[in-house]
Parts: C-alpha cells; structure tokens; sequence
C-alpha cells in the first residue's frame, strides 16, 4: 500500500474529525471555522457525517472479515453491552464518558486479537416517550391521548421514533463508537417482547411474581406508579413556596403544622399531632404514641376525636414511635404512608384513601373537599382547624420532600392493585454472587453499597399505566372470583389462548365460555431493562452461554442505576437463566462541571458531546435551553449560567480530543470536573502529533522502506533512549488496559509523544537528519515511534491515529492490517529488546544538564546566541556518563560546542556557573555575549517585583492547613528565584571588573 504524498499533508485544527481511512488525499484546512453561518455549519454537519458513516462501514466490515484470520487472534472472548439510554433522550458528557471507556476497552481487544462483541440499544423509555408524543399530539392536532384508540395512539408513538429517535445514534457515532450495529436492539422489538413475556410468565410460574394491593409511589401529573429510581429527595431547609404541575396556587413545604386531637370525654385534654401534609388528615384512622412515653401513660385505651369529623379514633402504642421528636405523638395514615401502613397492620386499622390517581381529594373526605386538587384542600383544611380552634402552631420545619422526576409533582404514596416481583431470594443471591467473588465490582467500594442494599430490597411493583410499553400478559376473568373468597382471578399466559386454557382448567367452565379482559397497565421499562443483555443475545428462543462472553463489561454513573438496574439484571438473568449476565461491573465517576457542580440542565451546564466536538455558537446553546422545558425563574438562572461561562460560545475540539480528555480521568475514583479548556489542551496535543508525524513523515522521504521492528537495532543512544521510552509506554499502556485504568493508558502516551518524543527526540535528531549522507538509523526509529506510537494510541484517539497511520509506508511484504482498528496492538513482550532502564536512567541526568542549561540562558536571557558549554564532575565515570550524549546535550540545550573541564581545574573566567549536584558542575561561557551593565539593571527589576511579591506573600495571613502548605510552596519557589537572580547580578558585577576581551579562553 503506497503512502500518502506529502503534498496532501497538511496540519489541521485539532482534534481529528472523522474521516476516511481510504489511502488518498484531501486537503485538511488550517483555519478554524466561524460560527456564525448557519448554512455553513449544517454544510459543515452533512460533510462531518458523510465521513462518519465512511468511517464506520470500513470499520464494520474490517472487523467482520478480519475476525477469523487476524495473525494476532487469540482465540479469547470479550463483550459488552451499552447501557441503553432513553430512546427519547439525548447523550450528554457522563454518557460520553461512558462510550469513551467502553469503546476504548473494545478497540484494544479487537487489536490484541479477541473476539469482540459490543451491543448497542436503546430503552423504549415508557413514561417519557409517551408524554413527548402527548405533547406533540396537542401541539400539533389539539388532541389528547384519550381522544384517540391505544392502537391509534401506539402507532403515533412508533410513527415518532422512527423519525426522531434516531439521534443517539448519530450522537454514538460521533464519538466514534465501534459497536456491532448489526445486532442493534430496542426493548420494544419483536425480540425483547418475546423476552419480556416470557420472563413474566416464568417468575409468575415460579411464586415469584402476584398481584396485591399495596402502597405505590404514585405520580398524580403522570397518574401512574412510578420506580423508587424516578423519586427525587429533595431536601429543604424550611419554609419553601414550590409550582407544581396542575396545581392553580404556589404551594408552601417545610411547615410543621400542629393540630389538637380533643380526647373524648375530657373537654379540657388534648393530644397535639405534627404534621407536613394536612392534606391527609381526612385518612386519620389513629394517634400513636409510644408505650413507655409518660406523658401520655394515664390516656392509653382511650379515644380521640377527629379534629374534622369528630369521629372518634384510637389512642395506640407503638414502639415504633420517637417519643423525642416533636410532641411524641404522630397521627396515623395508612393509606398514604409507608410508615403508617406497617404500623396500621400491626394494630388491625383499616385505610382510608383519601386522595385520588389525579390528585384531587375522594368522596370519603366529604362534600366540602371531594374534587378539591389536594394542596388546595390543604389550605381549606387548615382554615378548618382554625375556626374549630383546633389549630395549635406554624413553624419551620426542614424535610426530604419526594418529587418525580418524570413530571416535577409531589410524589404521592397510593393503595393500588398492582404486580410485584417478590426480590428477597433473588436478592440473596445477587449479594452472595458478590460476595463469593463470581461477580466483581470495580471499584470495590460499591461491594458495601450493593450488600447493604440487597440486604434491605423490598418487592418491585412492576405496573405502569401507560399505553406504551409490554402489556402485562395477565387477564382478569371477568364475573368469576378464586374458589373460597371474593377477590379477581387474574391467569397468566404467553397468549390470550393460554391464558384461557389456564382459566378454564381454574375455574371448571368450558374455555369458549370464559370472558378474559387483559390487563391494560404495562410493565416497568426496567423489566425489560433489566433482560436487555439476555433478549439481545437470543433468550429465550436460544439459550446463550453467557460464560462465552465473560467479562460483559457495564459502565453506569453512581450508585442508584447500578443497583436499580444492574442489580436487576443480576436478580433475573440467575432466576431465569442460571447464569450471571457478567462477571463484571465497571462503574465510572459520575461528571461535573469545572465548579464541581452536577450537570443539571437548570444550571445550563448540561454539555451535548457534539457541541465539544463540532464547536457551537453561545446563540445556539441558548436557543437549545429555550426549546427545552423549564419554567422561567429556572431558564433565567441556565441561561445567564451559560453566558458566563461560554461567552464565545464552545470552540471545536474534535472527537478524539474529548474523548483522550475524558479517559485521561481516573475514571474509576471519584467525580469527574470537566472543563472545556481541558478538551482544547488536548486538541493541542493532537496538533503535536500531526505536527510530529509531518516532521518525520519529511524525513523518511518518498524512497523509504521500513525495516521490521525485530531486526531495528539502534545505532546511537539517542536512538537506542527513544526505543527503550517507547518499549516503557507500551508496557504502561498494557498494564493500564488490563487494569482498565485509562488514566494510566493516556498519561504514558502523552508523556510519550509531548515529553519524549517531540520535546527530546525530535529535537535531538535534527541536526543528525542534516548529515550527508543521512545515517539510517534515525529513519528506521523515526518510523517505528511513529507506527507504534500510533498503534498504541488508536484505542483512545482512532480517528487521528487512523489518518495518520495510513499515511506511512507499508512494511516489506504486503501484509500490513487494512485498518489501524485491526492493527495489532504493540505489547511490552514484542519490544522488550529495546527495553533499557539503566540507559533511560542514565539520560535523565543528561536532561538534568538540558534543564540548567536552559535555566542560565533564561537568567543572562540568551536569545539567539549559542554558547559554549563546560562540564566538570569529580567522579571520574559520571563524565563518562555523559560523553555519550554530547551533541544531543548542545542541541537540547541550545547551546554550542559541549567539552569537558579537568576535575581540580579552576572555572574559567567569564563562565556562569551552575551546580547539578555535589560532584557535577555546569558551566556556560558568557564573555562577550552579554552586555554586563544592561543585564544587571533587567535583573534588578525582577528582582524588585520578585521581592514585592514575596512581601505580600509573607505578609498574608492564610486561614486554612492546606492554603498555608501551598503558600509556603510559592515562598520557598520565590525565595530560590530570588538566590538565583542575586547570584547571577555577582557574577555579572565580577564580568564588569574584569573586563575581558571578547571569546576569550
């Protein structure tokens, strides 16, 4: 394969966009493009997403075809699936994390030659697609769901996602994900409903699944159930006023209301009850006090009076009452309280709804509340207390209030008939699969976390009622109750037509006589979540061997989402299948922005991966904010957020620079800061290495052929220095991958091309590249970094390291990869040859030379002049050391002829000095290349604006151990540079008194 011709090689602005991989020229521009055009962006956009799809179809069909004839394939297995994201959602920055490490990880074993498998999905997103296709249905036709047919509304809803759920897709492959397309899923396709059916009916078959009335978190906005995941505590301090969905008044949290309960028969003596929601007082079936309370021993057995009703109520005792908190008496709601259910089934009460799906006020309140929204009850409520002078206080009172997520309501606690999956056995073995080791979570912290979590699972209500969805396969036979009581007979079937062989083997009645009605409500989107890697390999039409894809690695943010759906996973893949879905969980940091705050689009600091990438105008992203769904007050806040910390907008930084600077991370630790400046250093490292590859790209010529790498031997130090930091990444980089560690991935190749290769080796090389004839050497190692380096790279940076790769020469025999993707990936064992720590060790104190060479010119501000240089030790074998590296020491140091000064011989006149340690000393001639009297006056004033800055240093008071530490830090930096300067006006003062000619010595 021919390389590319250096006409074509221009530097572009990095990071690298996607884009062929073919090997042919284009030109790449130099200039940043402005934001300002829309129709040059959106042709900018098109261009972009042409070479994308380029991109991906070279790289599928790469990877397909090299699958079993890779010379490097080992034979091993490694998978993952994508956690899905909503389907009505788009990707934003912790998302990319996400698909950076993952595919990271997948392109490195797709090098190291393993069978690689990558699912890509997405969620159907229940509640969320079908209140964005409501909203649309109103917009757009004035229509509510009600108005329409389930089928007539399920076909808008998939009519929606075929047009506009595309976009995470585009989002993937903007980030440059490598996934098996091919095997793309929805969890509403054919196959993950088969899926979901028949987990259903195999959990219900097993007892591990029933229908029951029990208390839910309901959503009264979305009028449905809702998950524990999609409860928002939120905690206020106080006295706070809130707008709710549906709500006609701004309705005050925080408060503490106090309500007398009149003991009856004693006019005179009270139970005083506190209480956040007055709205439920019509519920009351009881007070509870505790049973070792004094204050209230003398009236146990007796009854209250409802301070509304005035029926009358029970005084209990329980245990489970804090006799210290408030007045030590709690009024008693079962119907709308966890707490109060269980303590109301200890005593035998009975509930009392009082609140509606829709959160109005029932009949059982009475004609004066019935139809009454619930928080406006509220304050009919509590004028009600008042005139009955039964209102006893309102004060401040800090509380975690539940708010859905899906719908920003009051989360309201409902007796429903509802199913449940019973988790307790299956949570059992989720806790031990940790604990025995067969399932491993990284970091290891989370082994706490998911114990103590397991520990206290309760059972999962699996009903939604919602339309879009898997409709439950349970069916009610109507006019028939279960032998010996009143209650429904619900069956369960794959089909109606099992379901009602099923009924009539219950119920002794012919099948064709039976009227089975199914059950409208649908099943949580985490049930069929929670199957996604289980539907997506074939279950239950085949039976995969989930051992065949050991480690399925998953990568989630923060705690909840790994035990509300991995846990999930974890629960049914061994119920249903006998096998764990993985044997591992990754678990990355969650990101924040460079305040370390959570990404909240409130705050406007929620970041689209593409506008990183792409660059986008400050007017885009506000316009983004106004299209979106916050209130005002909260679009002010965002939107004043984003001017401020984007008034230029977000400059272009390049897929392959957001994603090194997210990887660059340690990932696995804790949260995440993120700025923009971080992606734009690293869109400046990615110039470097175009930059880098131009230079040697230069060098090679157009004649030039490659060596193999097993028969490269270095023929100078400097050469045999470089090989030997490149063997050093290679095994860092190794060692990072099989940690999954890519923080030490990216630190190793960045020191590696910034530190080493283009700072030291580059540098040094110049000149050799000037000797004629050219010695081979350099060539042949200048290739190797190249091709390796890029090789090590390509995981993390694949667009750039795929460009640049194709532009180097093949090596002899024509069996080079078609694709870097399918390169193999440079191990520690293959250039162990090259490895030398003792050379590397001994170099580090020639860049100790470089470095105070560097520091007197800077000091006596040498510009262009190129002094000679002198070096002195007193150990015999450290000038030994050095004698090796003496031209790369000039050059480095730019400076000019480097020599050797005798140990015991005095320092020649007119020389600087500096000391490398206690036996090696620097010298640097200055005789006739510095004017002594203008020197020392640019001295003496940075020396006065060092010392002012120390003064004021000094003179500061810090009020905290770790400000102090980093300002003795600057004192002691302030306090050398001081010494330095002062030792260089002597030196300068004695050039002055003894005024020798020029070039002397």
């Amino acid at each position: 394969m021919p390389h590319m011709p250096l006409a074509s090689f221009r530097s572009p602005l990095w990071g690298l966009r996607p884009s062929q991989v073919f090997p042919r020229s284009y030109p790449l521009s130099t200039q940043s493009k402005p934001h300002g055009s829309s129709l040059s962006r959106r042709n900018h956009e098109a261009k972009k997403k042409r070479q994308r799809e380029k991109q991906a179809v070279l790289e599928a069909g790469v990877a397909r075809k090299s699958k079993t004839r890779l010379p490097q394939a080992t034979g091993e297995t490694f998978s993952m699936c994508i956690p899905p994201p909503n389907v009505t959602g788009s990707l934003h920055i912790g998302h990319a994390l996400t698909v950076a490490i993952q595919d990271a990880l997948v392109r490195w074993h797709r090098m190291c030659g393993d069978e690689v498998l990558w699912v890509p999905g997405s969620d159907h997103a229940g509640i969320a697609t079908q209140a964005v296709v409501e909203k649309q249905l109103w917009k757009e036709r004035g229509v509510r769901r009600h108005e329409l047919s389930r089928e007539d509304f399920l076909r808008e809803v998939w009519k929606w996602k075929e047009e506009k759920g595309g976009e995470i897709c585009e989002q993937l492959q903007a980030l440059g994900a490598s996934l098996d397309w091919d095997r793309e899923c929805f969890t509403m396709d054919a196959g993950s409903s088969v899926a979901v059916t028949e987990a259903f009916v195999r959990l219900y078959e097993a007892g591990l699944l029933y229908r029951n009335q029990q208390l839910v978190n309901w959503s009264c906005a979305l009028r449905s159930a809702i998950s524990d995941i999609e409860v928002e505590s939120r905690p206020l301090p106080g006295r706070t006023e809130l707008r709710l969905p549906g709500c006609p008044i701004p309705v005050s949290f925080g408060l503490l209301v106090s309500v007398a309960f009149p003991v009856d028969g004693e006019p005179d003596t009270e139970i005083v009850v506190g209480t956040t929601r007055p709205e439920t007082l019509p519920g009351d079936v009881a007070v509870a006090v505790h049973p070792d309370d004094s204050r209230y021993t003398h009236l146990h057995g007796r009854q209250l009076r409802h301070p509304l009703t005035g029926q009358l109520l029970p005084l209990v005792t329980d245990s489970a009452v804090q006799p210290h908190m408030g007045t030590g008496a709690v009024k008693v709601t079962p119907a709308h309280s966890l707490a109060d259910a269980e303590l109301g089934a200890r005593h035998g009460l009975s509930p009392l709804s009082v609140i509606a799906e829709d959160g109005t006020m029932t009949s059982l309140c009475g004609d004066w509340l019935q139809g009454l929204h619930r928080f406006v009850a509220r304050e009919k409520i509590m004028s009600a207390l008042r005139e009955r002078g039964l209102f006893r206080g309102l004060q401040n009172h800090p509380m975690v209030l539940p708010i859905c997520s899906r719908s920003g309501d009051v989360v309201e606690y409902l007796l429903k008939s509802q199913w449940f999956v019973r988790c307790r056995e299956m949570g059992d073995r989720a806790a031990q699969a940790v604990e025995s080791g067969a399932l491993e979570l990284s970091p290891s912290f989370h082994q706490k976390n998911w114990q103590h979590w397991f520990s206290h699972i309760g059972d999962w209500c699996i009903s939604r009622q919602l339309w879009w969805g898997h409709q439950i396969p349970a069916y009610l036979v109507v006019e028939e109750q279960t032998k010996g009581d009143r209650e429904d007979c619900w069956v369960v079937g794959r089909t109606e037509a099992e379901a009602r062989k099923i009924a009539s083997e219950l119920t002794g009645r012919p099948a064709a006589e039976l009227i089975l009605q199914r059950d409208p409500d649908v099943l949580d989107t985490w049930f069929s979540s929670a199957l996604f890697p289980f539907a997506a390999l074939g279950w239950p039409q085949e039976t995969p061997d989930l051992t065949r894809f050991y480690p399925l690695s998953l990568l989630e943010t923060g705690s909840d989402l790994l035990f509300f759906w991995v846990g999930r996973m974890v629960m049914l893949g061994t119920q249903l299948t006998g096998q764990l879905p993985f044997s591992k969980v990754l678990l990355h940091s969650m990101v924040r922005d460079r305040q370390g705050r959570k990404m909240s689009k409130s705050l406007g600091n929620v970041l689209d991966p593409r506008d990183i990438i792409s660059g986008v105008e400050l007017q885009v992203l506000q316009e983004k904010l106004r299209d979106g769904n916050l209130d005002s007050t909260e679009l002010a806040i965002a939107a004043a957020a984003q001017r401020k910390d984007f008034p230029h907008g977000i400059p272009e930084c390049g897929t392959d620079a957001l994603r090194f600077t997210l990887c660059s991370h340690g990932a696995l630790g804790g949260d995440l800061h993120l700025s923009v400046s971080e992606v734009l250093s690293s869109r400046h490292f990615c110039n470097k290495i175009w930059n880098a590859l131009r230079f040697i790209l230069n060098a090679l010529g157009e004649k030039f052929v490659p060596q193999p790498a097993e028969e490269l031997s270095p023929s100078s130090p400097m050469d045999a220095w470089i090989l030997s930091r490149l063997a050093h990444t290679a095994r860092e980089c190794g060692r990072g991958f099989l940690a999954q560690e890519l923080s030490l991935v990216t630190h190793a190749l960045h020191h590696f091309w910034l530190h080493n290769l283009c700072d030291v080796y580059l540098e040094a090389v110049k000149p050799v590249l000037l000797h004629s004839p050219c010695p081979q050497g350099p060539p042949q190692v200048l290739f190797s970094c190249a091709d390796i380096g890029l090789r090590l790279l390509a995981p993390l940076m694949p667009f750039l390291a795929e460009e640049l790769w194709q532009r180097l020469p093949p090596r002899p025999g024509g069996s080079s990869a078609p694709s870097i993707s399918v390169a193999p990936y440079p191990t520690a064992c293959s250039l162990e040859h090259w490895h030398q720590p003792e050379l590397e060790q001994r170099f580090s104190r020639v860049q100790e030379a470089v470095q105070a060479l560097r520091a007197l010119r800077a000091t006596y501000q040498l510009t262009k002049a190129r002094p000679r240089v002198l070096l002195q030790s007193s150990e015999p074998e450290e000038q030994g050391l050095f004698e090796a590296f003496l031209e790369p020491l000039g050059t480095l140091g730019h400076c000019g002829a480097v020599g050797f000064l005798p140990p015991g011989v005095l320092a020649p006149s007119g020389w600087a000095q500096a000391p490398l340690n206690d036996t090696i000393q620097v010298y640097m001639e200055l005789q006739g290349l510095v004017d002594p009297q203008t020197h020392l006056s640019l001295l003496a004033a940075r020396r006065h604006k060092l010392q002012k800055q120390l003064d004021g240093l000094m003179a500061w008071t810090p009020s905290e151990g770790e400000t102090e530490t980093k300002r003795q830090q600057r004192l002691s930096s302030l306090e050398l540079e001081l010494s330095k300067l002062d030792k260089a006006a002597s030196h300068l003062r004695q050039l002055m008194d003894a005024c020798p000619s020029p070039r002397e010595l």
